[in-house]
């Protein structure tokens, strides 16, 4: 018998007009700043910083509320040398031969390449894996049965998206990396079958002379339309 559903009380802060605005004002002032950062600093981050991080992410609404995600935090260096080892193989591969060079055009102006320093020189990279499907125990004859995970890629999306908010207003710099294929990151990181890595992010702060790429975004009236 599927569970009958329970409600409770909202709890919401209502808030006047000055206060939403100045808020959301102060929110997107932090949150333009945020770019992908590619040269990390050494300097160890506080524990804290990322365990808040995460928690915000698991907040994050899911399809049928499954919350179909793992975030795996990795800071031991042999784990992250051997990440980089395997994303640079792979990357290596995707530049020379499986990347079209329109693909390879448009990735151009970001001055990318098959080399990941980053991954080994952040203090954290969490990656973060999508659950295809759900475990469990059947009740009665103890065997594991899966399940049906709904939305899970949206769901997994979102939650990413908590996550870099939360970290950039952390202080701490990001980057969103995908390697592709990503199946030696479940095998790294020892995942059971029903996981399916869905991004690398190198976590830290920035190096004292990092760079950017000099790129821009798209104005407000050529992504937003009101009716």
């Amino acid at each position: 018998m599927p569970a009958e559903a329970r409600f409770e009380p909202l709890n919401f802060e209502y808030l006047v007009e000055a206060e939403g605005q100045r808020r959301s004002a102060e929110f997107a002032q932090r949150m333009l700043r945020r770019r992908s950062v590619r040269h990390f600093s050494r300097a160890p981050v506080p524990f804290a910083l990322i365990e808040t991080a995460i928690r915000v992410a698991g907040a994050a609404p899911s399809g049928a509320n499954q919350q179909p995600w793992t975030f795996v935090v990795v800071s031991d260096p042999d784990l992250k040398r051997k990440i980089r080892i395997a994303a640079e193989a792979e990357e290596k591969e995707s530049y020379e031969r499986r990347m079209s060079q329109e693909w390879l055009d448009a990735l151009a102006p970001l001055g990318t390449d098959w080399r990941k320093p980053h991954i080994e020189d952040a203090p954290y990279v969490i990656v973060v894996f999508r659950q295809a499907y759900g475990l469990g125990r059947d009740p009665e004859t103890g065997e594991e049965i899966r399940y049906r995970h709904y939305y899970s890629e949206e769901s997994v999306g979102i939650a990413v998206g908590f996550l870099l908010a939360a970290l950039q207003l952390a202080g701490l710099a990001t980057l969103t990396h995908t390697p592709s294929p990503m199946k030696f990151l479940s095998e790294i990181l020892d995942r059971p079958a029903n996981e399916r890595a869905f991004v690398l992010i190198p976590v830290g702060y920035p190096a004292a002379d990092a760079q950017v790429p000099a790129i821009t975004k798209k104005p407000l009236a050529k992504i937003m339309i009101r009716r």
